[in-house]
Formats: structure tokens, C-alpha cells, sequence
């Protein structure tokens, strides 16, 4: 079953459109569109991935194809079939681009074309059940296929960068809690020296004090 689907801009990462399952059987669908956006980012950096890959993460698979500068991504049941699944996201491509291909490079807030969750939400009923003539009839095309379309790990893809930003954060971290640490160093030095030295220079004072009276009072 298709649970989220996510069209972007390559350049950027810019979402650009989006269509949600209905949330009651996935709690941590939160998690996973954060993954999404993470893999639209990567792709962004001109990493030179495929046009079209399948993703595994957690029970999920996700699946993407980038044209004309856009990345159209789903996320299935590991159990969905691949071939349907990259039959869905053509058909959401060709929709796309004739609605929206003249201003796809030029919008420059998130979500511009969110009315197109219409096309999706319709187009996502059509491939729920995998038995429809209709979907048996696409699954039998010999002329469409997907097993050269290669399938790789989250970790894979998106591993090495997460831990560089977890690295490069826990640095910051690092560097922030050092400088408080030796701030706090300073001032306890400090206060140190000051218990250490205040009773001798009280007494050296006081020695000063009264010098200066003796001599004020035989003068």
C-alpha cells in the first residue's frame, strides 16, 4: 500500500506538492517524511544518484524517479510491488508536468502545487489494491520494467551524511561546553587564590595600618 508520496525540486529540495495515507495505521509518519526531506537534500548536493531508485527504511520501501528537474518519491509496504509503484509515480509525473511544468523552477515556497494532493489522493486509490484487472494488467507489462532499478539501505544513502551533521554538531557542542568549562575554571582559580591570599594580606594590612598609626602618632 502507498502510505506517503512527496514531489520535490532537485535543485533545492524544495517540496513542491505532497498526498498523506489517512494516519490511522502509522503513527510515525513524521519520521519517515523527515527522511524523505533528508533524501531530497542529498539529492540536491549533485550526489549523481540514479534517476530511480528503491529504498529500504524500517517495514517501508521508498521509491523515487527524478525528471525534468523534479523528484517524485513514495513510500510502500515492503510487500508492495515495485513495478506498480513506479507505474504510480509516472503517472504522477506526466499529470505534474502538464500542470505545472512552466512553473516549477520559478515558485520559491514550500508546497506551491498543494492542490495537486487531489491528483494524488485520486491516483493513489486506483494502485491500494493490487489485484484490480487494472493493476494485474500492469503488473503483466513486459514493456515496463524494474529490476534493474537498483535498491539500497537509508543507511546507505543517507548514513555518511547523518553522521558528519552528528559529528560536525557534537563538535559545536563540544566547543560551546569548553568555553563555559574553562570560564568556570578561571573563576573558581580565582576565587582560590583569594581564600589562599585574603587572611595573609588582611595581616599585612592590618601590620600597615598600625605602622602608619605608630609613626603618625611619634611624629
Amino acid at each position: 500500500m502507498v502510505k506517503l508520496t512527496m514531489i520535490a525540486r532537485v535543485t533545492d529540495g524544495l517540496p513542491l506538492a505532497e498526498g498523506l495515507d489517512d494516519g490511522r495505521e502509522q503513527k510515525d509518519l513524521e519520521f519517515y517524511k523527515q527522511q524523505a526531506k533528508s533524501l531530497f537534500k542529498k539529492l540536491s548536493q549533485g550526489q549523481h544518484e540514479p534517476s530511480r531508485m528503491s529504498i529500504e527504511t524500517g517495514p517501508y520501501i521508498f521509491h523515487y524517479l527524478i525528471e525534468g528537474g523534479v523528484c517524485y518519491l513514495t513510500m510502500c509496504d515492503r510487500s508492495y510491488p515495485k513495478k506498480l509503484a513506479f507505474q504510480y509515480l509516472e503517472d504522477l509525473k506526466k499529470e505534474f508536468e502538464k500542470v505545472n511544468r512552466s512553473q516549477i523552477e520559478t515558485v520559491a515556497r514550500p508546497y506551491a502545487f498543494i492542490k495537486f494532493d487531489t491528483f494524488i489522493q485520486k491516483t493513489r486509490k486506483l494502485y491500494l489494491d493490487t489485484r484490480t484487472q487494472r493493476n494485474l494488467a500492469k503488473l503483466n507489462d513486459d514493456l515496463y520494467e524494474v529490476q534493474q532499478i537498483m535498491t539500497r539501505n537509508i543507511q546507505e544513502v543517507l548514513g555518511v551524511g547523518e553522521k558528519l551533521d552528528q559529528v560536525s554538531q557534537m563538535s559545536s557542542r563540544l566547543s560551546s561546553e569548553s568555553r563555559v568549562y574553562a570560564a568556570k575554571a578561571k573563576d573558581l582559580n580565582r576565587q582560590a587564590l583569594i581564600r589562599k591570599w585574603a587572611p595573609a594580606a588582611v595581616v599585612i594590612g592590618v601590620v600597615l595600618v598600625l605602622l602608619w598609626m605608630r609613626r603618625s602618632i611619634w611624629h
